[in-house]
């Protein structure tokens, strides 16, 4: 059984684990909400425990995968973020669920900072693009653990029962496959650095690409089904159509993703995506009358977003001046950035104007992607690794 276990792999399980946990408490929320009698406003305040925790830990999470190892660190928060999410489905308190919260968000933030970091040594070791790969396996864990729900609900089991079962089972998988013994090589934090910083120099641009992507995502996932309804007069189960085609595009494109960035190389694959994501977005806004051309309108960005997050994670693991730990912390801090400011801005804009014309606007943002690709570009870092 050994054989199955290949840095690649254990990478994979990280990413799958990461995207799982996130799917199955995403499956439950209702449940959740349920329990604690919240009203729309005090789920929302706590669902930005969620973010708050995730942006404090992503500079604490870089500097502990430069310090200790990305691939020790990965393990560790895995299994932790595991019990935390046992934690949301027995709070027997508001407040005990708001602790569990700001923890999961910590250890999910933490998690992406310091498995992106170890798939940056892992793509190295390889010598070849596969960041996209990985990315698509969060998604795929992300939907196989939203899809548990589905099938909880159906069995009667509670929140509690079956973060236990599931997620135990996910844990105990993934764990397993990602324990390989690897070693990773270890940088400490520049001294005087702060501890909480945004990308600089080139790195800043990457973050802005990001961002950008985590906007247009952001207000996919919030407001997808409300432009459905509002544009094409759809009911509420044909508007959840929209989020679902783009992010089954996403996915397929991201599998791929790897070949598209080797062929296309890191700029023009990320110009391509911009330009698709614009596309995207001008299809469902001038054709906002149409469900059909709006749902490949959708498609069409899920497409052109898939590429982002994987080409600005490996640009910034393979940066020539920072520590990949730090420099992956620094631009997830300016992406997610965007995933909380995207679906408010959307609020605000269709509150003055309309959602048509805030959709429009968002498709001037993939623009800026295109304006910035070349950033991506890096000369290849030598690294020393075992595995």
């Amino acid at each position: 059984m050994a054989e199955l276990r290949t840095p690649r792999r254990a990478v994979s399980a990280l990413f799958f684990l990461n995207g799982g946990l996130y799917g199955i408490w995403a499956s439950r929320i209702p449940a959740i909400a349920d329990k604690h009698a919240l009203g729309p406003g005090t789920l929302g305040l706590l669902l930005l425990l969620l973010a708050a925790g995730a942006i404090v830990a992503f500079p604490l999470a870089g500097r502990a995968s430069d310090a200790l190892g990305a691939g020790r660190v990965s393990l560790g928060l895995g299994a932790v973020y595991t019990l935390t999410l046992f934690a949301l489905g027995l709070a027997p308190s508001i407040w005990l669920l708001a602790v569990a919260l700001l923890l999961c968000g910590a250890l999910f933030g933490g998690l992406d900072v310091s498995m992106n970091s170890w798939a940056g040594e892992v793509e190295r070791h390889v010598g070849r693009p596969i960041m996209s790969s990985f990315h698509a396996m969060f998604s795929l864990g992300a939907g196989i653990g939203a899809g548990s729900g589905y099938l909880a609900v159906q069995a009667g089991l509670g929140p509690a029962a079956h973060f236990l079962l599931v997620g135990g089972a996910m844990a105990v998988g993934c764990l397993w496959t990602g324990n390989i013994g690897w070693t990773s090589p270890r940088r400490a934090a520049t001294t005087g650095s702060p501890v909480f910083a945004l990308p600089r120099g080139a790195l800043l641009a990457v973050g802005l690409m990001t961002f950008c992507s985590a906007m247009g995502e952001g207000a996919m996932a919030d407001w997808s089904a409300i432009f459905l309804v509002v544009s094409t007069g759809v009911g509420e189960a044909r508007a959840a159509l929209g989020f679902a085609a783009f992010s089954v595009a996403m996915v397929a494109v991201r599998l791929m993703g790897d070949r598209i960035i080797l062929h296309f190389g890191a700029v023009r694959a990320a110009q391509l995506a911009g330009l698709a994501a614009c596309f995207g977005t001008a299809l469902a806004v001038v054709f906002s009358g149409s469900f059909w051309m709006v749902l490949l309108g959708f498609a069409i960005l899920g497409i052109g977003y898939a590429l982002i997050f994987p080409l600005a994670f490996s640009r910034a693991a393979n940066d020539p001046d920072i520590a990949p730990g730090a420099a992956i912390a620094s631009v997830a801090t300016l992406g997610y950035g965007g995933i909380l400011l995207g679906p408010p801005v959307i609020g605000f804009v269709a509150e003055l104007a309309s959602l048509r014309v805030a959709f429009g606007l968002l498709a001037l943002m993939p623009l800026l992607i295109v304006a910035l690709a070349r950033t991506l570009r890096t000369a290849p870092v030598e690294v020393s690794a075992t595995g």
